[in-house]
């Protein structure tokens, strides 16, 4: 059964609520922590930025499938996209980081209550996703936050010999 738009809406707003208290949780240490190592090596702190750039493309990408668009180009590098993007953002402290996710990510809620079922079932492309509808896409914005943050607590946990839950 698909997603309401209501329902897409609110569990964006829950992720980003999570997302936000998670990182006002984490020590200027554990925001400098390198959680990956290949292919680029990236902290906590540039994973937060990575969030800010992916809240501006699903935004991008969302408003191109709506217009009739065909969503990003057979040619378009996610992996250049994220590299390029995440450098000028991670020069920002994180509270200004966080501010602007969270500006993002109320942009895109805003974007989603609106959006009717025929919106939601749209097909567009998606870097990773390939074709996909726009409701599959949206349930990616708030399930790439979750896999990302639950790495950085793997890494965390490792860094302190715990094991992570």
């Amino acid at each position: 059964m698909p997603e309401t738009s209501q329902r897409l809406a609110m569990r964006l707003e829950i992720e980003a609520q999570k997302t936000a208290d998670f990182f006002r949780s984490l020590t200027d240490e554990q925001m400098n922590q390198t959680v990956y190592s290949d292919p680029s090596c990236w902290t906590s702190r540039q994973i937060l930025a990575h969030f800010i750039s992916a809240e501006k493309a699903f935004s991008w990408l969302i408003d191109d499938v709506l217009g009739g668009g065909s969503g990003a180009p057979d040619t378009f590098d996610i992996n250049a996209f994220n590299a390029e993007d995440v450098a000028i953002l991670q020069e920002n402290e994180p509270a200004a980081l966080l501010l602007q996710f969270e500006i993002l990510r109320r942009e895109n809620i805003l974007r989603v209550s609106q959006m009717s079922l025929e919106d939601l079932a749209r097909i567009g492309r998606h870097p990773f996703l390939g074709l996909a509808s726009l409701e599959e896409i949206i349930q990616l914005l708030y399930r790439h936050n979750q896999i990302h943050q639950r790495d950085i607590r793997r890494r965390l946990a490792a860094e302190k010999g715990d094991h992570p839950g």
